[in-house]
């Protein structure tokens, strides 16, 4: 259920006094404190930013800062961004678990740096910013829940699909092919992410995908075992005694379906016996 901790592993960091501090409050924090540090220190962004020239050439820290470029420039967008971070990554931190939400973000904060680090082989490339990165966690959190109602009671799934739909827009305008491939790495790693821990609806391609790589049941073929014959009592007047003993007390209909089957057999016995 949407605002409720759903997953064993979901513990504080650490706590400040009564109030906990959970990895992603944790995150807003050191965000915050990178943009703070940025606004009276701004010439330590350049080495921060992701450039695949220099990451070839031993600057592999920039693999993981980059994300945390945040310059004074766009510091309201920073602060819609941090509060997004917030609402929504706590809710996938408390379905999924602290450790899984850990992996999660390195996930999207390592993968999109790594592919243009291989992209920067053939063509130099640069990115920086955490718009991609927190994007993915929206992503994640619309994979959970994606029927609850959000902005003008839009579904969230809704939501993720119409600003990914401007993003993208925005960045092809833009001919950014690094940070275009960067977002939608985003999405789909995070998609994929929340959906191979089976969380959320089950949709029928997906269930289809899952059923072409898991393994066939093996059958075990069993053998048929032979009918069972019934054996007909020697005796046939033994078989039939009871039976007439019931019609003379309380008459022919007093028998059952399966007391007037034997009551024939024994019959047709007896007939047959007489030839």
């Amino acid at each position: 259920m949407f605002g409720v901790t759903t997953s064993d592993d979901y513990q504080p960091v650490t706590w400040v006094g009564r109030y906990p501090i959970d990895v992603t409050t944790l995150l807003v924090g050191i965000h915050s404190i990178a943009a703070v540090i940025a606004c009276f220190i701004p010439r330590l962004l350049n080495p921060m930013m992701f450039d695949s020239a220099a990451v070839l050439h031993g600057a592999v820290w920039q693999i993981g800062t980059y994300a945390f470029v945040h310059p004074p420039s766009g510091l309201l967008w920073f602060a819609i961004e941090m509060y997004m971070l917030f609402m929504f990554g706590r809710e996938v931190e408390r379905f999924i678990g602290r450790r899984a939400f850990i992996v999660l973000y390195l996930t999207l904060l390592l993968a999109p740096a790594l592919l243009l680090t291989l992209w920067g082989l053939g063509e130099r490339t640069a990115i920086a910013g955490s718009s991609g990165l927190h994007f993915g966690i929206f992503v994640a959190f619309a994979t959970i829940y994606p029927r609850v109602e959000m902005f003008l009671r839009i579904m969230a799934k809704w939501v993720a699909l119409v600003l990914g739909a401007i993003l993208t827009l925005q960045l092809f305008a833009a001919r950014a092919w690094p940070e275009l491939t960067a977002l939608w790495l985003s999405v789909g790693s995070a998609f994929l992410f929340i959906r191979m821990r089976g969380i959320g609806p089950e949709m029928e391609w997906w269930t289809a995908l899952k059923g072409k790589w898991q393994s066939k049941p093996k059958f075990q073929v069993v053998e048929r075992s032979a009918p069972r014959r019934r054996v007909e009592p020697e005796n046939v007047h033994e078989s039939i005694d009871p039976l007439l003993e019931k019609i003379s007390k309380s008459g022919m209909s007093s028998l059952t379906a399966s007391e007037r089957r034997a009551l024939d057999r024994a019959r047709n016995q007896l007939l047959k016996n007489s030839k």
